[in-house]
């Protein structure tokens, strides 16, 4: 088996971890027969990582750094890696050596196995504090349970993805972990694997920080919106738009009820209630208006369309035994019908002979 590989690793101030990175994920990767390369991100490091970079492009032909102009964050760095990769297959992992990069040519093996579009890493045994495992097995859950993707570990960085699942989408904010989510809209098929996490052995966690979890709630948020309404705005707005709007306008119609009979209603609290209830449906629903009509804009000028097409049908795995089989049998029966010809040549060619022999025979009694 052999695929192309792109892998990309964003790298923000790794200066010490970046010469044993790539001894490893070369080590790893020069001992299979798979065509690599390794995009190395800098996102606007402080330290000497990008001259380190520079320098290492002598030692390891298949490095290709890219050298952003700030930090704008690892999503960004990551689509940045997409963007310029050229392989078959992206792999993305951190620069920090905790993923181990002697898991990709298992996690290769696996993607062709199971006709996957996505393989992505559970790290089962994770080598961080308590407090942090404690915040991610937490998130694990709320991500699973509001995107309706089962993965153990939506965090991790370790992670393989078909070139065709990833040309379709872009990443923003911090949406890099929820990617494999994302695509599930376009029905790729996600399959999780355990991998091997490492202590981090130089420097800091430089990404992760507890004002992270505030970015992800936010972004876990934009990112239900994008799974269930990105095509359709107007029944998100408009049915809260009704939730508020139907129960105001009730209201005041029971306010004018008791208006006519002679009741003041114009120090009730009711009032000011469905005056508020009413606005707010009725900008609800505009809001989806607006919505629908900016889904117009931006599919129909660029042709852009709301479905995905798959080159052919996905094997199954009694499919591809079944394939296998008549494919060996094929073997098989062509062996056999090239091992007949030269026997029944053999034989041809003796007839003349014998012929010969007889003829030769009978002239010899004759005289």
């Amino acid at each position: 088996m052999s695929k192309d590989i792109s892998i990309i690793v964003p790298i923000y101030n790794e200066e010490e971890s970046l010469p044993h990175l790539l001894k490893r994920v070369s080590e790893a990767m020069r001992a299979t027969d798979f065509k690599w390369e390794i995009i190395c991100v800098d996102d606007g490091s402080s330290d000497r990582s990008a001259e380190m970079l520079e320098e290492l492009k002598a030692d390891y032909p298949e490095l290709k750094p890219l050298y952003q102009r700030r930090n704008y964050g690892q999503t960004a760095a990551m689509q940045a890696g997409f963007d310029h990769a050229e392989g078959d297959v992206f792999v993305t992992m951190d620069g920090d050596l905790q993923n181990d990069p002697a898991d990709i040519p298992m996690m290769m093996e696996l993607m062709e196995k199971e006709q996957a579009d996505i393989v992505s890493g559970w790290r089962k045994k994770r080598k961080d504090d308590d407090f942090r495992n404690f915040l991610s097995r937490t998130a694990n859950k709320l991500v699973s349970k509001m995107t309706e993707v089962s993965l153990h570990d939506t965090g991790c960085s370790l992670k393989a993805y078909r070139k065709e699942v990833m040309e379709n989408m872009r990443i923003y904010g911090e949406l890099h972990r929820f990617i494999p989510a994302v695509v599930s809209q376009f029905g790729a098929k996600v399959v999780e694997v355990e991998v091997q996490h490492h202590a981090r052995a130089y420097g800091s966690s430089k990404y992760g920080n507890i004002g992270r979890m505030f970015r992800v709630v936010l972004d876990l948020i934009l990112l239900k919106f994008l799974l269930r309404y990105i095509n359709r705005p107007m029944h998100a707005f408009g049915m809260t738009g009704l939730a508020c709007l139907v129960p105001g306008g009730l209201l005041m119609s029971y306010l004018f009820l008791i208006k006519i009979f002679g009741a003041d209603i114009g120090h009730r609290p009711l009032l000011f209630l469905s005056v508020m209830l009413i606005l707010m449906g009725v900008q609800l629903i505009g809001m989806g208006v607006l919505g629908e009509l900016l889904v117009r804009i931006y599919h129909e000028p660029e042709g852009r369309r709301q479905y995905v097409l798959r080159d052919g049908p996905r094997l199954r795995k009694k499919e591809t035994a079944v394939k296998s089989s008549k494919s060996s049998a094929s073997k098989a029966a062509t062996a056999k019908a090239s091992a007949k010809k030269p026997a029944a040549k053999k034989a041809t060619a003796k007839k003349p002979a014998t012929k010969k022999s007889a003829a030769q025979k009978s002239t010899a009694k004759k005289s």
